[in-house]
């Protein structure tokens, strides 16, 4: 009886063993796989803000929506430009004084114009495709629009993806987890995302180590 007690009593620790393994292991491998699949998000998502932060300098707004963007993206041109300082005669104050006197101004000289495409993509076509969240057959979601700061309407947009998304073939106890995170090393929320619709920014909501998280 006592060998049988023995036997039972090992069997029990080998599969408590073999429990413990395969959680800590289980969760190093979710976490191995999380930073793959945020990596490949991330680099989507900066695609997103850098075409969103040239299409407000030329437009003076955000893209309300990804067909918008991506034909903007097609077409549009930067303007190249020289800024200097000169001197000119100030006539009013020549008249004035009755003395020649001078006074400084800035020049701004046009240079020629490169398609927003060459600037940010470095001539590739990447950006017709991202709005496709990696590994998935969904899109970004994304929105643009205004709120008001000091009175004044100030162009806000933000693009994101649910963690429940990205992580949709992972255990759900560890999804849930995911997304309860409040670490600085961590993406905090449910939500990988670039701007906000509730205050002005253009920033990611990603660590440093997926890549500059703000424009």
């Amino acid at each position: 009886m006592k060998i049988v007690i023995q036997l039972v009593l090992w069997v029990v620790i080998g599969v408590l063993g073999y429990l413990l393994f395969d959680a800590v292991y289980g969760e190093v491998k979710f976490n191995d796989l999380k930073v793959v699949r945020y990596q490949k998000a991330v680099d989507k998502l900066i695609d997103i803000q850098k075409g969103q932060m040239a299409y407000k300098q030329i437009n003076g707004k955000f893209a309300n929506n990804f067909d918008e963007l991506v034909k903007f993206i097609d077409t549009a041109e930067f303007t190249l430009t020289e800024r200097r300082d000169t001197l000119v005669l100030d006539e009013e104050a020549t008249r004035r004084y009755r003395v020649d006197t001078n006074k400084e101004i800035t020049i701004i000289d046009t240079l020629g114009y490169t398609p927003v495409r060459d600037s940010l993509y470095q001539g590739t076509d990447r950006y017709k495709t991202m709005m496709n969240v990696p590994g998935t057959d969904k899109q970004f979601e994304m929105e643009a629009g205004t709120i008001l700061k000091s009175d004044m309407p100030i162009p806000v947009f933000e693009a994101k993806v649910s963690k429940d998304v990205l992580l949709y073939d992972q255990p759900k106890d560890y999804v849930n987890k995911e997304k309860q995170v409040l670490s600085v090393d961590g993406v905090n929320g449910a939500y990988l995302s670039v701007g906000s619709m509730d205050k002005v920014s253009t920033a990611g909501n990603w660590p440093q180590s997926y890549g500059d998280n703000d424009e």
